[in-house]
């Protein structure tokens, strides 16, 4: 008797176009790429959404996106309102894919009535596609991750 081993990526099959479309709508609301941030603050002028950084002072001086504004987690309730304008959307980010301490950031500003985004990748890969950061020493600037960014030119999607 031959017993056939299920494909376990159709296991569960596929949402219909319309399900899918649905939700990949509503997950570009939440979500920015560190390559379209990085060309947003670049292109100069307003990019029309400020950066959130919601790490720790140390992790902070270890390195952080230039002109992003510094405020921990825990601080958001209480100083969210002296440092954003509410028409503003932020954009959170924190160390990278195995912290959801930008989607904490995010989740405070949300319930406190401002537009947010999370940036995929965080810190880490700010740096790892070879992004300018700036550290308690002055900017700083690594070679792109051949892994995560190309290393010449542009991704292309």
């Amino acid at each position: 008797m031959t017993t056939t081993v299920p494909n376990p990526v159709l296991r569960v099959a596929p949402a219909t176009p319309a399900e899918a479309a649905a939700h990949f709508c509503a997950s570009l609301r939440f979500y920015a790429d560190v390559t379209d941030v990085a060309a947003a603050l670049a292109a100069g002028g307003d990019p029309g959404f400020v950066m959130l950084d919601s790490r720790s002072a140390q992790s902070w001086d270890q390195g952080h996106i230039p002109g992003a504004v510094h405020l921990p987690i825990a601080l958001i309730p209480e100083r969210a309102g002296d440092l954003f304008d509410e028409s503003v959307p932020v954009v959170t980010y924190c160390w990278g894919p195995g912290c959801n301490g930008a989607t904490r950031a995010a989740l405070a500003l949300a319930e406190l009535g401002y537009q947010v985004k999370e940036m995929l990748g965080g810190f880490e890969y700010w740096v790892r596609e070879g992004f300018a950061y700036e550290t308690w020493q002055g900017p700083q600037c690594r070679d792109a991750d051949p892994l995560t960014a190309p290393v010449a030119g542009a991704c292309g999607c």
